[in-house]
């Protein structure tokens, strides 16, 4: 990308339960099919190694940063495929022993992990027929998180931080946002694609969307859509419902004509910082 290489992404849609065995068998079919087709970088959905209906079944499965069976899973599958792997979410220990992080880890192509995100804003939604409340289980991060990859920038965030556009300001020079997600059947047919799209334009960037995408065991549905789409707003690839992959060419040449058409990021007059 901009200083980086072209190159092909993957976005992985689930629809993952309550067993963590059968989710990551699941995960490693998909992750071989993207590698496969050629995928140099490959994003797994939010919640892709556990989403049960019981929310504290996460506190129950939580992992010690850097040792688990989660995260020896996504070492070793990135370094057998030789791809960047993008492992969005697993549950891991919290300061709060009630509840855990709901964090992202990126492993580049040796199986080596190189970034972690921790989820900041936290969903919470009450429609009289659906309640959710995530800050009963989980514990909210802090830090912006960004990596530099061989295709260039990388911004992480999560779900429900796609509503908060000064998270994604405060990713100076990114140059592709991923969104792992699980969103609502009802709040995902409402903004999902509009969501998605405005960060790509505001930041002028790419945005890979891996998405749960389906009625998962104990009646939750999610709103899928797993998207990748581009510096001008454009969907390259969706997929609507149930698992499989979304691919794009992430085009350095798009980055930068982009940009320079429209310098609207060289045009900004307040600082997300102050």
């Amino acid at each position: 990308m901009m200083g980086g290489e072209d190159g092909r992404i993957a976005a992985v849609q689930m629809i993952s339960g309550a067993e963590v065995a059968a989710n990551l068998a699941v995960a490693t079919e998909l992750v071989a099919q993207a590698a496969g087709a050629g995928a140099a970088l490959v994003a797994l959905p939010e919640y892709f190694a556990l989403l049960s209906a019981d929310e504290h079944a996460k506190v129950a499965a939580r992992e010690l940063d850097g040792s688990g069976p989660m995260q020896d899973w996504l070492a070793e599958t990135a370094a057998r495929h030789g791809v960047w792997l993008v492992g969005g979410t697993i549950p891991l220990v919290a300061d709060d022993a009630a509840r855990v992080r709901n964090s992202v880890l990126v492993f580049d192509g040796s199986g080596r992990r190189v970034a972690r995100y921790d989820k900041m804003h936290l969903f919470g939604f009450d429609n009289g027929a659906e309640r959710f409340d995530e800050s009963r289980t989980i514990e909210a991060g802090s830090r912006v998180a960004c990596v530099d990859t061989p295709f260039g920038r990388l911004g992480l965030s999560v779900c429900y931080d796609l509503r908060f556009p000064e998270l994604y300001r405060a990713m100076h020079g990114v140059d592709l946002i991923l969104v792992p997600s699980a969103f609502t059947a009802t709040t995902g047919r409402a903004h999902w694609e509009t969501l998605l799209r405005a960060r790509a334009i505001e930041n002028q960037c790419y945005v890979a969307a891996p998405a749960q995408g389906g009625m998962h065991a104990g009646g939750r549905r999610t709103w899928g859509h797993t998207m990748i789409i581009d510096p001008w707003g454009e969907v390259l690839a969706c997929r609507d419902a149930g698992p499989g992959i979304v691919l794009a060419e992430i085009e350095h040449s798009r980055l930068a004509s982009v940009r320079t058409q429209l310098p609207a990021l060289a045009h900004r007059r307040l600082d997300p910082a102050t």
